[in-house]
């Protein structure tokens, strides 16, 4: 995997310029990124169909499409002007975002974690970061990336299995990342207006200072969702506002939100929504749907150690329903 995304010259580290080549003008902005996931990073196409909440023919055609236009445009390489750097960094900081999210919740395979990927996304964007200083969403990301593998060490059980952040032991969670991350984050929250990536990290440096999961500050969360959605609505954000809604006001408002999404193709094609609704009914007391929620997502789940989970949420639901009649 590395040595697909790893392009050295010398003592000259390439691999920026080469992400930025893959982020040609003349690509439509999807169609650069999945690119890039494909040809630098070495995802499947369907693995990159579902970082993007698409089907893998559409996607194949996006990457298809994207060869041809570079092919047109021509394919100079060489190190980037810091004008070419900003006009493409979006399309960069992109392509790293959905890279580290592939590594840290992976669309498929078996493992809970592609601890490469996560280690490249990172290294990746503190090449941005260094070219780009003054970035509010490029410092944003960084501190997004690094808040978030701070939990890595707590999220994966001796077995595999996923563990749920209220769950996860924080005593293991890496001090120093969370220390860098919060105070980018606090960086890049100081600019005017907050990008999506600034408020996206501001969730995650909230996570990061409670010191238990009941300390989490849901309302302020939720806020940040709210104003997450105006700036990006997707499917994502969406499903993400609806939890912070059934933690801050509780399952039955959660699961009034999670309604409103199952219009939603992008959402229902894969199994995070039924998770979500599954754990929302749970606290609710309607174990029985919840338990058919559960079942419904580990058929959809596409990666082995998310339905592991789920499933282990089966079987936890079974022996609490039987202790209780006997």
């Amino acid at each position: 995997m590395l040595d697909t995304v790893r392009v050295a010259s010398g003592d000259h580290d390439d691999s920026l310029e080469l992400l930025a080549l893959c982020c040609c003008p003349a690509i439509q902005p999807p169609s650069r990124v999945a690119l890039t996931l494909r040809a630098v990073c070495g995802l499947t196409t369907a693995q990159i169909a579902a970082a993007f909440y698409a089907t893998e023919a559409t996607m194949a055609q996006r990457i298809s499409r994207a060869k041809t236009a570079i092919d047109r445009a021509g394919r100079d390489f060489g190190a980037l002007s810091p004008t070419e750097l900003a006009t493409r960094s979006d399309a960069v900081r992109s392509t790293l975002y959905l890279m580290f999210n592939e590594g840290y919740a992976p669309s498929g395979g078996e493992r809970a974690v592609h601890r490469e990927l996560i280690t490249e996304a990172i290294r990746l964007t503190r090449l941005l970061h260094a070219g780009r200083p003054a970035d509010g969403e490029t410092t944003a990301l960084l501190a997004l990336m690094l808040l978030t593998d701070a939990r890595t060490p707590a999220r994966v059980d001796g077995a595999g299995v996923p563990i749920a952040l209220p769950a996860q032991d924080r005593r293991l969670w890496d001090a120093a990342e969370l220390a860098e991350g919060r105070a980018l984050a606090a960086q890049a929250l100081g600019g005017s207006p907050a990008g999506p990536m600034a408020i996206q990290a501001a969730v995650a440096a909230v996570h990061g200072a409670a010191a238990d999961a009941d300390a989490t500050d849901w309302v302020e969360i939720l806020g940040l969702y709210d104003a997450l959605v105006r700036v990006q609505p997707g499917p994502a954000a969406q499903l993400g506002r609806a939890v912070a809604v059934g933690m801050a006001h509780g399952p039955l408002a959660g699961l009034a939100e999670v309604a409103l999404l199952e219009h939603d193709s992008r959402l229902t094609r894969g199994h995070r929504l039924l998770s979500v609704r599954a754990g929302l009914l749970e606290r609710a007391g309607a174990i029985d749907e919840a338990r058919a929620a559960y079942a419904a997502a580990a058929m959809k789940a596409s990666n082995a150690a998310e339905q592991r989970w789920l499933e282990a949420q089966l079987r936890r639901i079974d022996a609490n329903h039987n202790e209780g009649n006997d």
